[in-house]
């Protein structure tokens, strides 16, 4: 068997192959191009021993390592300045550690986040500690404390002035597909599910529902937020569990609990929300809602009748069967928890950011839920201590031009200068002491124009990986954010992705520039192209995709991968020839006579010059004779005369070693 057969159906190169197995027993040459069939049978069977031995070995050298830079960081004196809040991707940065490590340290001390997950100050320190820094609190005046500022702010006045009832405001969560815009559809009765690409939802959508009773004819208004399910909006999603006061976890009957549906139990109860469980799809042949009720129970999620807390309502949003039951249940749950949903509707609008983004037409936009006060036309846009312009315009969600919004009222804003970030805070009692927002650094800070050095499309990066680069431009911050998140996901130990310029709104002649100077692909996810824009990217013949679902974007930057991956040179043996006498010498061609000493000689095939046991050089048997006829192929034991194409001059006696290469394209396989 060829050492490259066996050392592919180890899943290890070939090289490394023949280094270790003279440590576990088996005397192979390093230069071993063949191993005999029996050995060779023998080493798959004793395979899982050595493969154990040798991870167990790497995984001691990394401890080792890793101890080593710890000791290192203490004995520098490597110190990190940590705010209150910070997401895990923040602290990689920080700490100029990879990502996909801090999370596993992170695991380690029994936490499981993602890379953009918040972490409280003392949680991101016992982990910096962990690898050797030093921590120092940052100062008050930094941003992230700032921002952290305005949200504990935001909720002293939720509490403080709360003196009359709103509609509760109720987010819907659970796995990608469970049915949760089909359930708001059904409430709504108005097809939103048409209205998004690929039937995803991809931003956080906020609609509100005037709920009557059928028996008691009272009219009761709900505020729903409809945060996406696919995996790459963890964030979205969390930020929408912030500004709810009542959740309704989504689980398919036919599904069950799934990844998304226990990290929207885990968000519901960090959050502190009361929910209630909607066990959806109930209409399907393959449902089963006990068994629904068992996995949840195995995730500390106990329904009422099954003893629990948790009250549950099996539904058809399809077939709109229990609807009514489930806002009927909302309704009780709001009640249960009347005094915590309270506002002041006298006082200046306080809310939250849930969705911003640039329109073609009306600048940039942002979708705010009013959380406490009244927001009128003309009143000053203070965002997290800045003034981002003024009201110019408010749109309820069927975007109707509305005078006000009130508590718990969903408005899509008109009039800000430059779009917020999704979870910024608006208040504006604070417009006063509001200083102007600096649109140009901001502007720069969005689009992470100063973040990302160029790097050429096939160049390495210093990990040795061939990198794709993208321009990135969507139509929102949120799927923005999403898109960035999940790119950097697409991990390969040969291939990676490096975003080098990113932003809102249609694509410029500097991101055009940008894309030209790194030999990017331009991505635009609901946006288009600047005329000027358009005719650059055409007369430079670059590409440029526009896409509206964030699956097909990911699945063609994949392709891009997987066309930088090298192709597998597998190599064959064939056999042997001694020459034994040369006839014709002239430049890079030889005709030599010779014979077949074992397998077999073939037209075209690659061969190696061995003399006195070294190889001194390459070619091809460019042509076969036997018997003064041209053939094809030459067996063993046969003499025959060849035409041999190479740099290197034969002489009698020399071996030309037969192989053939082939090709065999890799496989992108994603850490």
């Amino acid at each position: 068997m060829n050492v490259s057969e066996l050392a592919r159906r180890l899943r290890i190169h070939p090289q490394k192959l023949l280094q270790v197995l003279p440590e576990f027993g088996y005397d192979i040459g390093a230069k071993a191009v063949k191993i005999d069939d029996r050995v060779a049978q023998r080493i798959q069977r004793d395979w899982r021993r050595i493969k154990f031995i040798l991870e167990k070995r790497e995984q001691d050298e990394r401890e080792k390592q890793k101890q080593l830079e710890k000791e290192a960081r203490k004995q520098s004196g490597a110190t990190v300045a940590l705010p209150p809040v910070i997401t895990v991707r923040d602290l990689a940065d920080k700490l100029q550690v990879p990502i996909n490590r801090l999370i596993m340290e992170f695991m380690k001390n029994g936490i499981l986040a993602s890379q953009n997950e918040n972490i409280d100050h003392d949680t991101a320190a016992i982990v910096a500690e962990d690898l050797g820094f030093a921590v120092t609190a940052k100062s008050a005046g930094a941003p992230a404390a700032e921002e952290n500022e305005h949200v504990q702010h935001l909720e002293a006045t939720l509490s403080e002035t709360a003196v009359k009832a709103r509609p509760p405001v109720i987010v819907v969560m659970g796995h990608v597909d469970h049915g949760k815009t089909k359930l708001l559809d059904a409430i709504r009765h108005t097809n939103v599910v048409a209205g998004e690409a690929g039937g995803i939802t991809q931003h956080i959508g906020a609609y509100q529902v005037v709920w009557t009773n059928p028996k008691t004819k009272e009219k009761s208004p709900l505020t729903f937020i409809d945060t996406p399910g696919h995996e790459a909006f963890t964030v979205m999603r969390s930020r929408g569990a912030k500004v709810a006061d009542i959740a309704v976890l989504v689980v398919a009957a036919d599904d069950s609990v799934k990844p998304q549906t226990i990290e929207a139990i885990n968000i519901i109860k960090a959050a502190k929300l009361p929910f209630v469980v909607a066990i959806n799809k109930i209409d399907k042949p393959g449902a089963d809602p006990k068994r629904v009720r068992s996995d949840l129970a195995q995730h500390d999620v106990l329904v009422d009748d099954w003893g629990g807390t948790v009250p549950v309502v099996e539904i058809s949003a399809k077939e709109n069967k229990n609807i009514d039951k489930l806002l009927d249940t909302l309704l009780l749950v709001g009640d249960l928890n009347a005094e915590s949903i309270k506002a002041d509707p006298e006082r200046p609008a306080a809310g939250t950011v849930i969705e911003a983004h640039v329109d073609k037409g009306a600048g940039p936009v942002a979708t705010i839920l009013v959380q406490t006060g009244t927001l009128h036309a003309n009143d000053t846009l203070v965002v997290n201590g800045e003034v981002y312009g003024k009201v110019r315009a408010l749109k309820n969600y069927r975007g109707e031009i509305i005078p006000f919004a009130s508590p718990s009222t969903p408005v899509r804003v008109l009039g800000f200068k430059i779009a917020p970030e999704v979870g910024d805070v608006l208040d504006v009692a604070k417009a006063a002491e509001a200083k102007q927002v600096d649109v140009r650094s901001k502007r720069s800070h969005q689009t992470g124009a100063e973040q990302h050095v160029a790097v050429q499309q096939t160049e390495e990066n210093e990990d040795g990986k061939k990198m794709l680069n993208l321009v990135i431009k969507a139509d929102s911050l949120g799927s923005l954010e999403a898109i960035i998140g999940s790119l950097e996901s697409l991990k390969n130990e040969e291939v990676g992705v490096k975003v080098v310029a990113k932003g809102l709104g249609n694509v410029t002649e500097s991101d055009v520039a940008r894309a030209e100077a790194t030999h990017a692909l331009i991505f635009g996810f609901n946006v288009t192209t600047m005329p000027i824009a358009f005719e650059m990217i055409q007369n430079n013949s670059l590409v440029f995709e526009q896409y509206s679902v964030i699956y097909a974007l990911l699945d063609r930057a994949k392709e891009e991968l997987q066309k930088l991956l090298q192709p597998e040179l597998l190599t064959t043996e064939l056999g042997s020839i001694k020459v034994l006498a040369v006839f014709r010498s002239e430049k890079r061609v030889m005709i030599v006579g010779g014979r077949v000493e074992n397998g077999k000689a073939i037209k075209g095939a690659k061969v190696r010059v061995r003399r006195d046991n070294e190889v001194i050089g390459l070619g091809t048997l460019a042509q076969l004779q036997s018997g003064k006829q041209a053939v094809n192929e030459v067996p063993s034991g046969t003499e025959c005369g060849l035409q041999f194409e190479g740099k290197v001059k034969l002489a009698e006696d020399d071996v030309l070693e037969v192989y053939k290469e082939e090709k065999k394209e890799k496989k992108l396989v994603l850490n």
